[in-house]
């Protein structure tokens, strides 16, 4: 069995899953923005359109290693079976998506079906090899990690130098990106113990008894409950984060304003950063986490997350009175927009909110399965304060507007949850 660790990096690892998890995220930023050089704005709208609406898949791919780094500081007889159900549950959606993708590539390469299947098979993929590094980080293997991403920004980087020299559409572009980062992900996954692959022969199948151990299907059938349970209450509050960025994606289709697609996802690029590196140290870190709230820890860690998430709704009060009072003077210019010095400002107050009630959720999170509500009915009362509020401005602001509904939102959202943890008061 495979020794298992809940301690934090040491520096010189941290410092190579920065690297690693940077060289991705360079490939990222570059791929999105740099293509615009070469494709005409209908193209490169529905581009950014589709990353946008798929980028929540990769949280259905991702959302089981929130559970096993979870569940596996806490555990050791029954680490492999975790590992095994979190790389299960993390594949799924990537294989289903893929199955779609290939027949549709293969007759219809150019439609818009093939760029958003592979926009959203993509962003799955990309989740699975962040639970597959996941596992190697608390395995005691984290070069893994930064090894795995520092191939994959590589290959998101050539793909994008290729596009940017010989011209390929969106569909060629994201085809051959999601090509590289499936063999980088199968690389990884190698790389991972053998009992966490695949289950060990079962007492009965080799001539011996029983079979109701943690290893036999008895033992794994009592551990899948748990452990879906656990993984849709963990990763439905990052899903439905995800799903209020592409609501608003969705009300600028709908509304006929797709040419503030591009615009808005150049505008939150530099936020999705800072929230992207946030949440992984958050993730490098949670082992320890799980174990020093476990027990009496627990009442201190959700007693700061309400200290933060009533932060959280003042300053969102101060927010909504400033853009109520603004609101009569805005002017959009002649192309639909706003300026960028206003679009700047609100994505930064969306930042600011976000890292706040992110924190408070990551602290409640980590105390005990109890409280695990609190965080996914929190993020779903955000993700619906988001449509309703994007309805009402986005047709009229575009990208700001967008930029607007998600900063009022995540006081809503904070709200919910604080009363929640309030009105439970308990272990």
């Amino acid at each position: 069995m495979s020794s298992l660790g809940a301690a934090v990096p040491r520096p010189a690892a941290m410092v190579r899953l920065l690297a690693g998890r940077g060289a991705f995220r360079a490939g990222t930023q570059v791929a999105a923005a740099a293509p615009a050089t070469v494709w005409d704005g209908p193209a490169f709208g529905h581009y950014a359109a589709a990353l946008g609406l798929c980028a929540w898949l990769l949280l259905v791919a991702d959302a089981p290693e929130k559970a096993a780094l979870k569940t596996l500081a806490r555990v050791s007889r029954i680490g492999p079976a975790v590992a095994r159900l979190t790389l299960v549950m993390a594949a799924a959606p990537v294989l289903v998506l893929l199955a779609v993708l290939v027949p549709v590539a293969v007759t219809a390469p150019l439609s818009a079906a093939t760029l958003y299947l592979a926009a959203g098979a993509w962003s799955a993929c990309t989740g699975l090899l962040m639970a597959v590094s996941g596992l190697h980080r608390v395995r005691g293997r984290p070069s893994l990690d930064a090894t795995a991403f520092g191939a994959s920004g590589g290959v998101v980087l050539a793909v994008t130098a290729a596009t940017l020299w010989i011209g390929w559409p969106p569909q060629a572009h994201l085809l051959l990106v999601l090509a590289g980062t499936v063999a980088v992900t199968c690389a990884a996954l190698a790389a991972l113990p053998r009992d966490w692959l695949r289950p060990p022969p079962s007492p009965a199948a080799v001539g011996g008894a029983g079979g109701g151990g943690v290893g036999g299907a008895g033992g794994r059938r009592r551990l899948l409950r748990p452990m879906v349970r656990a993984t849709w209450l963990l990763g439905v509050a990052d899903l439905c984060d995800t799903l209020c960025f592409a609501s608003v994606y969705l009300v600028l289709a709908v509304s006929g304003r797709t040419d503030q697609s591009g615009v808005l996802y150049l505008a939150l690029l530099p936020a999705v950063a800072v929230c992207q590196l946030a949440i992984y140290l958050l993730r490098v870190a949670q082992p320890a986490t799980s174990r020093r709230l476990r027990g009496p820890g627990g009442r201190a860690g959700r007693a700061r997350a309400v200290r933060l998430l009533r932060r959280a709704e003042r300053a969102g009060a101060a927010v909504a009175v400033v853009l109520a009072c603004a609101a009569p003077l805005a002017r959009p210019r002649a192309d639909g927009g706003v300026p960028v010095a206003v679009l700047g400002a609100l994505v930064g107050v969306v930042l600011v909110l976000f890292l706040t009630v992110m924190y408070a959720a990551y602290l409640v999170e980590n105390t005990n399965n109890d409280v695990l509500a609190v965080t996914s009915a929190g993020a779903f009362a955000g993700l619906v304060a988001t449509v309703l509020l994007g309805v009402a401005v986005v047709p009229w602001l575009g990208a700001a507007g967008g930029v607007a509904a998600l900063a009022l939102a995540v006081p809503v959202k904070a709200h919910v949850m604080r009363r929640m943890l309030i009105s439970r008061n308990s272990e």
